[in-house]
């Protein structure tokens, strides 16, 4: 069985402009974690990765 994707939760959970300044995810994203399959939530990591390297260029 393939291994579980983790959420990139740091708890910090500030948000700003609807996305959390920790783990770089939208509201939207945090709210639909548990329901998300395998591929959505690999997606999401990556989506919050980057924007999470242009909030560390601001």
């Amino acid at each position: 069985m393939a291994k579980s994707i983790e959420s990139p939760c740091v708890s910090i959970c500030k948000l700003k402009g609807g996305l959390c300044v920790g783990c770089g995810r939208t509201t939207e994203e945090i709210t639909h974690w548990r329901s998300m399959k395998r591929p959505e939530r690999m997606a999401t990591n990556q989506r919050a990765a980057q924007r999470l390297k242009k909030l560390d260029k601001d």
